[in-house]
């Protein structure tokens, strides 16, 4: 069967679909093996929808790119199938979407064929244990739990698209769940290398790689650039306190040529919130300050499969704890849709918490330094594993720290 199938695959592309706009030397991800495109495929070659050589057979065995899948569905989609045909061609067709653009099939021909809204979620399962010592002993705690997500995009016109997040979460130890919450609604713009986001919108600070915030805030981004980019960000953040949220501020710089990326950014957040933080940390906050100044630079670079990386950052308006700083190697690409893939990693961090607000790590946290180890591996199509490790010390106990974290998580 799979030989048949990766021939019938094979022999549409030798056919071809026609002259097309698109350049040669744009590389494709495979399609890998498993992916459900491969079955629908099948059916539309045996409903004769897609078709083999000229004699009626299907000769060859080798892998297929999504674009030459895009070049058999554009194919397909000029015979105008009907019924369940067209069922199957309709996710095919928004599955591909931006190869068989990029072939030059027109946006107002795939949306006959296409949904204008495109589901995709994961659902994550996740285990984490924390042990730290204190004066009064060890403090421990363990998390069980499985989050539901989904991110619809929907399409509005040949510029603009919106965007959303929807996450639920249900404890595993007490069997209790929440509900459905909006995490993320904004509509995107682009046109050429300018893109405009507005709305409830990823808060994620690229430079640092997520060492300061990984988190969603409420305002516009302004995004200009290919290799060489620039970003503006202004809104509200209630990642701090939801009841004062802060107001926000920021922008980023970057250049990214695959092999090399740097960056420098600056954000700021005006709250009452920080106006407490001298009375919770004492000197070690600047004292009737209501805000936080941070400024960030990070960089990585890959040798091959290894990967050298690191970041820093300052709370100008912190008298102590006022840096956040990481460095560390990574080696592999654990790749959700390549199965047998894996990655390992081992990063030294030093979070504090008057810098990294809402840090995107797992096991190490705010107010924690030490080194954190990390392994990834793909079983099975859009599904990975994930295990860390932290060893260090709290911020506020000045003692060992341990957290053990693991993840399961599977894509549609």
């Amino acid at each position: 069967m799979k030989k048949q199938l990766t021939a019938v695959l094979a022999a549409a592309f030798v056919m071809g679909v026609g002259s097309t706009t698109f350049a040669a030397a744009n590389p494709f991800s495979d399609v890998p093996q498993g992916h459900w495109a491969y079955n629908s495929v099948a059916k539309l070659a045996a409903e004769g929808v897609i078709e083999g050589y000229g004699d009626g057979t299907y000769r060859g065995d080798r892998n297929i790119t999504r674009y030459e899948m895009a070049q058999m569905i554009a194919k397909a989609m000029a015979k105008n199938p009907t019924g369940a045909n067209k069922a199957e061609l309709d996710r095919l067709a928004a599955e591909f979407r931006d190869e068989l653009d990029a072939l030059g099939v027109r946006v107002a021909e795939l949306e006959k064929y296409a949904d204008k809204v495109v589901w995709h979620g994961e659902l994550r399962y996740r285990y984490r244990n924390t042990r730290i010592k204190s004066d009064f002993g060890k403090i421990k705690n363990t998390r069980n739990w499985i989050m539901m997500r989904f991110e619809p995009t929907a399409t509005v016109n040949d510029h603009w698209k919106v965007k959303a997040r929807l996450d639920a979460t249900a404890d595993m130890k007490t069997d209790t769940s929440s509900d459905f919450k909006l995490k993320q609604a904004y509509a995107q713009g682009t046109y050429g290398k300018f893109q405009i986001n507005v709305g409830k919108l990823p808060f994620y600070t690229l430079v640092d790689d997520g060492m300061l915030i990984d988190d969603e805030f409420s305002g516009a981004q302004l995004v200009y650039g290919d290799k060489f980019k620039v970003a503006l960000m202004a809104g509200r953040w209630s990642g701090t306190n939801e009841i004062d949220p802060s107001n926000y501020g920021g922008g980023e710089i970057s250049y990214d040529n695959d092999k090399l990326y740097i960056g420098a950014g600056f954000h700021h957040f005006r709250s009452d919130y920080f106006g407490t933080l001298h009375d919770v940390f004492g000197k070690r906050y600047n004292k009737n300050t209501n805000n936080a100044a941070v400024w960030t630079v990070g960089a990585h670079y890959n040798f091959g499969d290894l990967q050298v990386r690191g970041a820093y950052a300052q709370n100008t308006k912190a008298k102590d704890w006022k840096k956040s700083w990481t460095a560390g190697l990574a080696y592999g690409n654990a790749d959700k849709s390549k199965r047998g893939s894996w990655d390992i990693s081992a990063d030294y961090r030093y979070i504090s918490p008057l810098v990294s607000l809402a840090p995107t790590y797992d096991a190490a946290y705010a107010g924690s330094k030490g080194v954190e180890f990390a392994v990834r591996y793909v079983p099975l199509y859009n599904t990975r594993i994930e295990l860390k490790y932290f060893h260090g010390k709290d911020f506020i106990t000045d003692k060992n720290a341990k957290v053990f974290y693991s993840r399961v998580s599977w894509f549609f």
